[in-house]
């Protein structure tokens, strides 16, 4: 078989198969949802790895992970794919058939801002959401014990017992109220570095200031020491009480925004190279798929484009 058909186009058998593969977490499990056998999935995925010059499977003591570039062809594929089967009447009774929600966790802020914002259009589809929010250590245990269907990540997943892609980029800002700001000197911050801020109250989300500690020791390259003088266990309050003027802060840029643009915060420094943390989308390898499961998986994918 030829790894394109005869215009030159990718194989859509072979794309298919990738994405059941894929969305299985094992080739026993892809095979068994498209209705062929191991061997012509391997020969299909072997093929088609051929042909895009890219290794997209990497095999587990149970089932497989993809690589980044099988996430990113995956992300690319899996709407229109849907699309074209929808049409054809394969997906009719998967539609039939009653569909459990689809249970979504992640850090509550992520989850408030960004997340829901983006699923909400598929609700209107029938999809049903159960979200639950929280620390991603915590969550992660969660996932592995099999309570949640797709977690969204703010640390990278250690071990083979999960498959994480990468979704997001967050950028850290140190911010205040801009009546905060103006007492500060901001011009000897980068070149004096934090000794500027000597006095200032911080306003951090836990008592051993995460945040703030890894943007000291990234843009200053010191060790934070110091007592925040108000500790408030969710971000989105963090950015309330610094509007207010209770101090100062590091934020994720998509949480603040809105009061950046609006001049409720300020930014006190923009370094040349801000911290930046990676967000993960994050399943277990070798759970069956379901239909609402794959919706808001590739939703996902597709608006963290834009975030």
């Amino acid at each position: 078989m030829s790894d394109r058909d005869s215009d030159g186009s990718l194989d859509l058998n072979q794309l298919r198969t990738f994405l059941a593969v894929h969305r299985a977490g094992s080739i026993t499990g892809g095979a068994r949802l498209i209705g062929l056998s191991q061997p012509t999935v391997t020969a299909q995925l072997q093929a088609l790895e051929k042909r895009l010059g890219q290794r997209l499977f990497e095999r587990l003591p149970r089932g497989v992970a993809p690589t980044a570039a099988a996430a990113e062809l995956a992300a690319r594929i899996a709407e229109p794919l849907d699309a074209l089967s929808a049409v054809a009447g394969r997906s009719a009774p998967a539609e039939d058939e009653p569909q459990p929600p689809v249970r979504l966790a992640g850090p509550a802020e992520l989850l408030a801002v960004q997340v829901l914002p983006a699923l909400a259009p598929l609700i209107a589809h029938g999809v049903r959401l159960t979200v639950t929010a929280g620390l991603s250590e915590d969550l992660l245990a969660g996932l592995r014990a099999g309570h949640y269907d797709l977690l969204l990540s703010t640390v990278r997943p250690r071990g083979r017992t999960v498959v994480a892609e990468p979704l997001m980029d967050e950028e850290f800002l140190l911010v205040a109220a801009p009546a905060v700001a103006d007492r500060i000197d901001t011009t000897r911050l980068l070149s004096d570095g934090p000794a500027v801020l000597a006095g200032v109250p911080l306003v951090s989300y836990a008592p051993d200031l995460p945040i703030l500690r890894r943007y000291w020791r990234h843009v200053f390259g010191l060790r934070l020491t110091g007592e925040a003088a108000v500790i408030v266990a969710d971000l989105r309050a963090v950015a309330a009480a610094v509007a207010a003027g209770a101090g100062i802060s590091v934020l994720p840029r998509y949480l603040c925004a809105a009061q950046l643009d609006s001049g409720e915060l300020s930014t006190l420094l923009d370094p040349p190279d801000p911290p930046i943390n990676t967000g993960f989308l994050v399943r277990r390898p070798g759970t069956d798929p379901r239909p609402h499961v794959e919706l808001v998986h590739t939703r996902l994918r597709s608006a963290a484009r834009t975030w």
